[in-house]
């Protein structure tokens, strides 16, 4: 596809944008016109006719574990609160290997795709022996599916022998986690409103990494400029370990740490009282809300309208896909709706709250800007979804029925003006192969 020539994505169905009735035109990777009711563009341009189709801003995941795709429903894992379900699962994933991981990458990130997302995090933080390359194998899947990314460098330091809960054989010491931090950055992290491929630093929790370890990547991510991500106040289990660790709440470790600023991001954020969502917003720390994962391990619930209120940005993440079981986002909008309608009533909550949560809440999460949102000068990331199906046979309103009727596949995806999904494809990608040597890869890892 050549950037330069600019495309009009013409008459849709509906579009989350004011002012772009008749659509939208995109050129050299960025929105440079909308087309209003009654309008011609002012481009010349050729034309993407998408009058079946509702138009998104691309979905951005901002939280995620790329490689628990090899271990949804895993029987052992089933039916378990967190700390036991990670201590039945940390076995299992101490056997992943650089093939395994390949796999398990490119499946997640190909399920994103297919759901409408365009950005997407990963929060990767076991490395076995033999895995030390762990992020240079997710930048090259996402090159190759043309996905833009912001993967973690994540960490484990504290183990069992430590009053961790990891074993021994998937931490590192502090020096290489710091050492390979540096490395990832300097190799992958790229600047700017274009950037493909960002980098940030990501201790896993305040139960699996020392102090010394938190204190010195928030050092570190100043010093390099990038962003900060960990697990914080996901169960009130972490509540009582960081009590009796540490001699305080979580959010008053975090910030003895250095991390209470506005390059944090913090996954769950379910348990914090009034008074720490008032420091968080004060901080702008903002918050990956999990509502598929945090049901399923009966964690609690996000109080978002609270967290808001307090002006702290809400984005959505899937987690992973070992406690989803899926990496599905547009699923994600739908039942981070539904758990907070139930919370919060009619009157609060809307379809439009959460789609806004899955663009420019996670948008702010994840400090772009310049994405998460249809308007001139934004980034040409773009969902498209059909109502073709069965499930949406009697909507009304296009953008409610993508919510409430459940969309879960997008039929074209766009990242930076390049199409990566097409008629509900990947290009180039061999799906039923990729199953295939995907499950005979996530069956080793079980069996062991």
């Amino acid at each position: 596809m050549d950037p330069t020539r600019a495309i009009w994505i013409k008459d849709p169905l509906a579009i989350l944008a004011d002012g772009a009735e008749r659509g939208i035109v995109v050129q050299n990777g960025r929105i440079v016109e909308l087309v209003p009711k009654g309008g011609q563009p002012r481009t010349s341009a050729v034309f993407f006719e998408a009058g079946d189709h509702v138009v998104l801003p691309g979905l951005i995941n901002t939280h995620h574990h790329f490689y628990q795709t090899l271990t949804r429903a895993v029987p052992a894992a089933l039916d378990r609160e967190l700390f036991p379900w990670l201590q039945a699962l940390y076995p299992v994933w101490a056997r992943l290997t650089p093939d395994a991981l390949n796999l398990g990458v490119t499946v997640a990130m190909s399920e994103l795709l297919l759901s409408g997302c365009t950005t997407t995090t990963d929060h990767h933080y076991v490395f076995p022996a033999g895995l030390e390359d762990a992020v240079d194998i997710e930048v090259a899947a996402a090159k190759r599916l043309g996905i833009r990314v912001l993967l973690t460098r994540g960490s484990m330091n504290r183990s069992q022998r430590d009053g961790g809960l990891p074993p021994d054989s998937v931490v590192q010491d502090e020096d290489t986690i710091l050492a390979d931090s540096a490395r990832v950055v300097a190799k992958h992290h790229q600047r700017g409103a274009d950037a493909m491929v960002q980098i940030a630093l990501a201790p896993c929790s305040p139960f699996s990494v020392t102090t010394s370890l938190m204190r010195a990547t928030a050092d570190l991510a100043d010093k390099l400029d990038v962003r900060l991500h960990t697990h914080l106040a996901e169960t009130e289990d972490e509540n009582k370990f960081c009590e009796q660790m540490h001699g305080c709440r979580p959010l008053d470790y975090l910030d003895q740490c250095g991390w209470l600023n506005a390059r944090t991001w913090l996954a769950h954020g379910i348990h914090f009282n009034a008074d720490e969502m008032k420091r968080l917003g004060k901080a702008r720390t903002a918050i990956s809300h999990c509502a598929c994962s945090n049901q399923l391990l009966a964690s609690g619930c996000c109080p978002v309208c609270e967290m808001e209120e307090a002006g702290v940005s809400i984005g959505l993440g899937v987690d992973g896909s070992a406690s989803n079981d899926g990496s599905n986002l547009m699923q994600e909008v739908r039942v981070a709706f539904l758990l907070q309608r139930a919370r919060y009533g009619v009157g609060r909550i809307s379809h439009k709250d959460a789609l806004r949560w899955a663009t420019r809440g996670s948008a702010a999460c994840v400090g772009r800007p310049e994405l998460g949102e249809i308007a001139v000068g934004k980034a040409a990331d773009l969902a498209l979804f059909k109502l073709d199906e069965l499930r949406f046979s009697g909507h009304g309103d296009p953008l409610a029925a993508l919510v409430l009727c459940g969309a879960h596949r997008a039929d074209r995806v766009m990242v930076g003006g390049n199409w990566v999904v097409m008629d509900g494809a990947i290009p180039g990608l061999d799906m039923p192969d990729l199953i295939r040597r995907h499950s005979a890869a996530a069956h080793a890892m079980q069996v062991g």
